[in-house]
């Protein structure tokens, strides 16, 4: 058998779709490495040879069975299928793939040299190796890396695009693309008339639901079994679990998916995750059950927190419109949002949920007006702030409807727009009923606002 060995690999390109290169490097190197973790993107200035565009680096770690000449060889096969051709020492490339560290081995023959000789004096590879593996122990000099990254000038090395995610087994790159999240409602009564228990077949009508979204560019899907609209009553943790159980395990073994589960109750995620999901939504961001941020944080997996005062007495219902907030009063909106979504993400890291783990989620149509979500959605760009990235959640909502006097089945258009603006405002993810149209009014306003790194 085989042995398993954890390697560290950087990665650099500076000619073209730099961005672009570094993540299908990345994707081919999961041929014979199982990555684990990968580092932001940083660009910095060229190195040794300076009359050429910055590159931009990053840094993975992972799990290999291949040996060090093989991996190597490996690697060297995916720069010439890319396509990096002969140039000058330090000179520009498509791709440049380096083995920096294959657990504590020490080699230095003609054809291969780990640790990586270079290492210990880059910053360019220090800064985003050190994101990922601070504590590995430098074989060589019996340093940690985040050691050997304090020691360096590293004020040449900025971030330009977030860490990536891993969710089940498809990994997000911010500020890449925007993500679609797809919209399963193993409810009787959702707000938008797509409750999956009122089908007869429910994990049927579930399963040709989830492979439509899949097909038509969903990246992930959301699985939810209590209504959120305005006013909706909690169900119990049983008849949540009755609901969702089935539908998880149903898409799981059809290989649709990620699943995100849509839940704000510990228990309910737990048996989840047991079943098949790789991600928790919590619409009320960690405060309504103590245990969630533990579970999560135990699990390893990521989470939404979205901001929420949702109160059913702030709600009013009007027979053709449906549901809204009338009474959600707010000091400063912006600020308050932002200062609850705060004190969520810090309940969150003081649980051991680690930052790259965290999505926050504004809360457009929960415990707010009409006017405070159009006001929310036209400033989603001052929670960038913040540091994370943003899921926003406009779809079929009822702002939309009462802005255009549209029923839940004819808020598209209006979906339209609120998706375009949610993206061009800094969104990295929105969640939506309707396939494939609002995958083609991200991939349009992608191609808009979005600008290859």
């Amino acid at each position: 058998m085989a042995l398993t060995a954890r390697v560290c690999l950087g990665l650099g390109s500076n000619l073209g779709d730099r961005y672009g290169y570094l993540i299908d490097a990345i994707d081919r190197l999961g041929a014979q490495v199982k990555l684990e973790a990968i580092a932001s993107i940083y660009e910095t200035e060229p190195w040794g040879y300076v009359d050429q565009s910055p590159f931009l680096n990053t840094a993975c770690f992972g799990t290999t069975t291949s040996t060090p000449d093989q991996l190597l060889a490996f690697v060297k096969s995916i720069e010439t299928a890319m396509g990096r051709g002969i140039s000058c020492r330090y000179g520009p490339r498509v791709i440049d793939i380096d083995v920096l560290l294959i657990e504590d081995q020490i080699a230095d023959t003609d054809s291969v040299r780990v640790p990586h000789a270079g290492l210990a004096e880059r910053a360019f590879v220090l800064v985003p190796l050190a994101e990922i593996a601070p504590q590995v122990i430098h074989p060589e000099l019996h340093q940690p890396i985040e050691t050997l990254r304090d020691r360096v000038d590293a004020s040449g090395v900025r971030i330009v695009a977030r860490r990536p995610l891993l969710v089940g087994s498809r990994w997000l790159h911010w500020d890449r693309q925007t993500y679609i999240m797809g919209i399963i409602n193993a409810t009787p009564d959702s707000f938008s008339g797509d409750g999956m228990l009122a089908e007869k077949d429910r994990i049927a009508a579930s399963i040709e639901r989830a492979l439509e979204m899949v097909q038509s560019g969903a990246h992930l899907i959301d699985v939810g079994g209590e209504s959120t609209r305005p006013g909706a009553r909690s169900i119990s943790i049983d008849a949540e679990i009755d609901r969702v159980l089935p539908v998880i395990e149903a898409l799981t073994q059809h290989g649709l998916g990620p699943i995100s589960i849509d839940t704000f109750k510990a228990e309910v995620a737990r048996q989840a995750l047991d079943a098949g999901a790789a991600m928790i939504n919590d619409v009320w961001g960690l405060r309504r059950d103590p245990d969630m941020a533990g579970l999560a944080a135990k699990r390893g997996v990521p989470i939404v927190l979205m901001h929420n005062r949702s109160q059913p007495e702030d709600a009013e219902w009007q027979a053709q419109l449906g549901p809204r907030y009338t009474g959600s009063r707010y000091d400063d909106l912006i600020p308050d949002i932002r200062r609850e979504l705060c004190e969520c993400v810090a309940s969150a890291r003081a649980a051991g949920i680690q930052d790259h783990a965290i999505i926050i989620d504004p809360g457009i149509g929960f415990g707010k007006t009409t006017d405070q979500n159009l006001e929310l959605l036209n400033r989603l760009d001052e929670f960038a702030a913040l540091g994370y990235p943003i899921l926003s959640g406009p779809s079929r909502k009822s702002f939309i409807g009462y802005t255009l006097n549209a029923p839940p089945d004819q808020r598209s258009a209006g979906t339209a727009a609120a998706v375009a603006i949610s993206i061009a405002r800094g969104a990295d993810i929105v969640r939506v009923h309707d396939l494939p149209a609002m995958a083609q009014v991200a991939k349009m306003t992608d191609a808009i606002v979005r600008r290859h790194v």
